[in-house]
């Protein structure tokens, strides 16, 4: 047994079929002491046993499966509890079927005046690559049901925005309007905007909606984490934090009511990105639920709006290269100034180029400072690659952050986008276990689902949510079950400096765990059933904070 400290008695023990402690020296176990929001011991039941007390709290699950609490490298707390309050178009499967809904939210809604938020008809996740045809859709298709109250509705990616007329009449929307460097107006062949906004061109519309309130905030990320925890997450990596977002989290974990461990990536002022990284980090207490040392950054847009940035020509938009978000003068002096005050540097780049010209600023910035200390610096989503750049990201020591979940839901247009020999290149997780890269997995919610099962089932088939193709898209990148779980674990937890207290169910670690009604290492499981598998029980720091009733 695994146990430092035999006495005083445990706070709980949690006993189970089978425990993977992600412990290299104890892979399996039975049970496992917690005291005090610690593990302080990992064994058999006997030997666990014997740190019971007269109040120790015994949690039985004799045919459940524990794991270390799951991290979501990569996620949007405050959109996700937005999500779902918005109109979710997630499975819509046609323009018609999104105007229908936004017709059902206006007569729930009623009459509200223009200067409250609400007098928006706001939704997400829509995807024209489900709908017939898979073009982009027009103001017009909305302007049938909405003609008077504005209507705005984001992509699944959140780098595309869809609004009617009414909505690009109040933000001053003209054929003479132009487009930021970084983004774009989709227009028709008159020259006219469709109602279809890319990247930095959503902001000529976004900046005149009214803005949400501090009760708005916190209840955004309360909702999201009621229901990222029933999931098993027991931390989260924001990949977007504003100073508004950052003062609710703040209020939130002083009022106790902050269960979640948020590892904050502060979101910078555009054109003051440099000023900000001056300032060093603040909100760096290892034991506070709401941290703020990493800055984000984003390279280029998303390769569903093909506005990720590619060497060539997108395959399916001749002429197209996708767009550069920010300039490489600008790049390189975050990076270099975020290195030299202490800052984590995290930057989002899904095409080719965008991932080389961001490891060219890394390594750029690296030489710069060489007395950085352990600056672990992230590539966020790094979705198509050379082969060649790779072994790159090991050799400076930075960390892929990478979503599994989007190989099952981007292979229905990826191959379209990208063509045969760049595609193999796409999702390509199995390269960066060759090279022996960091590995941090996420989600990207509400992008894709909460639910981290299902980018679990994705790393480990290449499979879509059909269970389609059968042998998996490009199956040469699928990953065994340890790598797929450890990426959620112990890689998330690097990712955040956090190795030597998450990620490992081992004594002197956190008792952050989850109990699924499944054991995933059972041989007869297969990786359709580990999707649907069901969370028990969600512990964070030795509480319960999400607990499933038994079904009568």
């Amino acid at each position: 047994m695994s146990c430092p400290v035999a006495n005083p008695p445990a706070d709980a023990i949690v006993t189970a079929q089978r425990i993977w402690t992600n412990d290299p020296d104890q892979r399996f176990a039975e049970a496992l002491a917690i005291r005090s929001g610690a593990i302080v011991a990992v064994g058999t039941r006997a030997e666990v046993e014997a740190l019971a007390g007269p109040k120790t709290l015994r949690l039985d699950h004799p045919e459940g499966f524990v794991v270390p609490g799951l991290i979501d490298a990569h996620a949007h707390l405050v959109m996700l509890g937005e999500s779902l309050e918005e109109i979710d178009l997630r499975d819509a499967a046609s323009p018609e079927e999104v105007a229908r809904r936004v017709a059902q939210r206006l007569r729930e809604r009623g009459e509200i005046p223009p200067d409250r938020r609400d007098h928006w008809i706001l939704g997400r996740n829509w995807d024209q690559s489900l709908w017939e045809g898979m073009a982009f859709p027009t103001a017009q298709m909305l302007d049938a049901v909405a003609p008077d109250r504005p209507v705005w509705l984001r992509r699944v990616d959140a780098h595309a925005a869809w609004g009617n007329s009414h909505a690009l009449k109040l933000a001053g929307i003209t054929r003479d309007t132009q487009p930021p460097p970084d983004g774009q107006i989709l227009r028709d062949e008159h020259g006219e905007p469709t109602g279809v906004f890319i990247d930095g061109a959503m902001d000529l519309v976004e900046r005149i909606i009214p803005p949400r309130s501090e009760a708005d905030l916190e209840r955004a990320i309360l909702r999201a984490q009621d229901h990222v925890v029933s999931f098993g997450l027991t931390g989260v990596h924001d990949a977007r934090v504003t100073s508004e977002m950052e003062a609710a989290f703040d209020r939130l974990e002083r009022r106790g009511d902050l269960k979640l461990r948020v590892y904050g990536m502060a979101s910078p002022p555009e054109g003051g990105e440099v000023e900000f990284v001056t300032r060093p980090p603040t909100r760096t207490n290892p034991n506070a639920r709401f941290r703020l040392r990493a800055v984000k950054l984003f390279m280029d847009g998303a390769m569903g709006s093909r506005g990720a940035l590619m060497f060539e020509e997108y395959a399916d938009d001749p002429g197209n290269v996708g767009l550069r978000l920010v300039t490489l003068d600008v790049l390189d002096a975050t990076v270099t100034e975020a290195l030299k005050h202490g800052w984590q540097v995290c930057v989002h780049a899904i095409g080719d180029r965008a991932n080389a010209e961001l490891l060219d600023a890394f390594e750029n910035g690296l030489r710069a400072v060489p007395q950085a200390r352990d600056p672990r610096l992230r590539v966020e989503h790094a979705q198509v690659v050379r082969r060649a750049d790779v072994p790159r990201f090991r050799q400076s020591g930075i960390i892929a952050s990478m979503q599994p979940a989007h190989a099952g839901t981007d292979q229905r247009w990826a191959d379209l986008r990208l063509g045969e020999a760049r595609a193999q290149g796409a999702y390509a997780w199995s390269w960066f276990v060759e090279e022996q890269v960091h590995l941090a997995f996420g989600s990207d919610f509400p992008v894709e689902i909460a639910d981290p099962l299902w980018g679990i089932y994705a790393a480990l088939t290449r499979k879509n949510e059909r269970g389609q193709p059968p042998d998996g898209w490009r199956p040469e990148h699928r990953l065994d079950l340890e790598t797929t779980l450890q990426g959620f674990t112990s890689g998330a937890a690097y990712a955040s400096f956090d190795e030597d207290r998450l990620g490992r169910l081992k004594p002197g670690f956190r008792a952050d765990l989850v109990v699924f009604d499944r054991d995933f290492f059972d041989p007869a499981v297969t990786p359709e059933q580990i999707r649907h598998t069901r969370v028990l029980r969600t512990m964070i720091d030795g509480e319960t904070v999400f607990l499933r009733h038994r079904q009568p």
